[in-house]
């Protein structure tokens, strides 16, 4: 990897495992410190590493700079010396030598720490943002699109969040095993905006962020490695990951364009990932749980099936059915309209997504302006056109402007 991408990338994969081990390491409560110190090691890589060459071993030099970094601040700072001093009863050198950052206590401390902020005492919106931006080394603005929100709403959500892990002074620890359902719901739904927002990137100029879909996969590893989280619905979500990590060599052209399923060369899909995905749905489908996650990972593994058969989109049209009826969103819902297009026509298919009313969705604009198409070609340039402009990426708008030069001649 080349140097100046080098930093983004250990920053993405790097900095939730330092803060998850520092915040396990001095608890809950200082969890702000644990933050700025992970920030600090990084910001002076960024100092360095330009004029005095990157490491070779990067990620052990940003381990010992984190280690040292909360040695010297601990040791320095009045909080320490006051109140976490008398608590953890050993001297600064100890508080550095005792910061375990071998792998499994990175893999340990990070599976705990998602647990701990997905406590039912904080809000489910909340959990989520604030595990996106431990764990997942998400920025506030993408926290913000991730919830169609803004930066402001999200920050103050965050602040309460921490105060109420201090107040109700939630322990970095597995939760015992009757509580562990309540809370799977949270760190699910974490992993899956995660996973999203590397498949489809809305606050970056790259379509696909593939770091960010790995970082998903890596985090639901462990809740597989874990014999209390091994449940149906992980392993679902593990399968739906598996299903779509095949297709993201074909989804990018040469240019960095986006490549829509229908036109992907299923050549550089990888057969691998498709089979895994496959072994973890089989084992998901142990037992008579059934989440959106079941429902979405078979649809998903409709889609590993490139070529166009009745019996293929009606599976899939069945499957959103159940799905809306199980937890209704308007994403699932716009996109069984593509599935009606397909086993009914496009013109029914037009009246069901004209009902959804999503205006301000570019998506449905740019699914109005395909299903137009071959109908009105007025109207489908119309949605196109409503589509570029409200599309965030600069790939996503290449696309669609391609779609727009090769609409029909009228």
């Amino acid at each position: 990897m080349q140097q100046p991408a080098l930093i983004p990338h250990l920053f993405r994969t790097e900095f939730s495992k330092i803060t998850a081990v520092l915040c396990k390491h001095f608890g809950i409560d200082h969890i702000e410190l644990a933050e700025d110190i992970a920030s600090e090691t990084f910001l002076l890589a960024m100092e360095t590493w330009p004029y005095k060459g990157v490491p070779e071993n990067p990620v052990a030099w940003l381990y010992v700079v984190a280690k040292n970094k909360a040695k010297n601040y601990f040791a320095r700072a009045h909080l320490f010396r006051e109140k976490i001093a008398p608590v953890l009863k050993h001297d600064t050198a100890q508080v550095a030598a005792d910061i375990d950052l071998s792998e499994k206590n990175i893999s340990d401390s990070q599976l705990q720490m998602l647990f701990a902020i997905c406590h039912p005492a904080i809000a489910g919106e909340a959990q989520i943002g604030l595990a996106l931006r431990i764990l997942c080394g998400f920025g506030i603005d993408e926290i913000a699109n991730a919830f169609l929100s803004n930066k402001e709403t999200i920050n103050k959500r965050l602040f309460r969040a921490r105060e109420k892990l201090r107040t109700e002074k939630v322990i970095i620890e597995m939760p015992d095993t009757a509580e562990i359902p309540q809370r799977l719901h949270a760190v699910l739904t974490t992993l899956y905006l995660l996973y999203n927002e590397g498949y489809y990137s809305e606050s970056q100029d790259a379509v696909i962020r593939e770091e960010l879909c790995l970082e998903a996969m890596r985090l639901t590893k462990l809740l597989l490695d874990n014999s209390l989280t091994n449940l149906p619905q992980v392993n679902a979500l593990m399968a739906l990951m598996c299903f779509h990590a095949s297709r993201l060599p074909a989804r990018k052209d040469a240019n960095g364009a986006l490549v829509l399923y229908e036109d992907q060369d299923e050549k550089l899909w990888n057969r691998t990932l498709i089979s895994e995905g496959a072994w973890y749905l089989h084992v998901a489908a142990q037992g008579n749980t059934l989440s959106r996650y079941h429902l979405e990972a078979t649809i998903a593994w409709w889609h590993t099936i490139k070529e166009d058969t009745p019996e293929k989109w009606d599976n899939i049209l069945q499957l959103y059915n159940r799905l809306l009826q199980l937890q209704y969103s308007p994403v699932a819902a716009l996109n069984r309209t593509y599935a009606l297009s397909k086993v009914k026509g496009n013109a029914i298919a037009i009246t069901e997504a004209e009902k959804l009313g999503l205006t301000g969705n570019p998506y449905y604009h740019a699914l109005l302006g395909e299903l137009y198409r071959d109908i009105d070609t007025r109207q489908a340039l119309q949605h196109l056109q409503a589509a570029l402009h409200l599309s965030k990426t600069q790939p996503e708008k290449q696309t669609l402007q391609q779609k727009i030069d090769h609409l029909p001649m009228t």
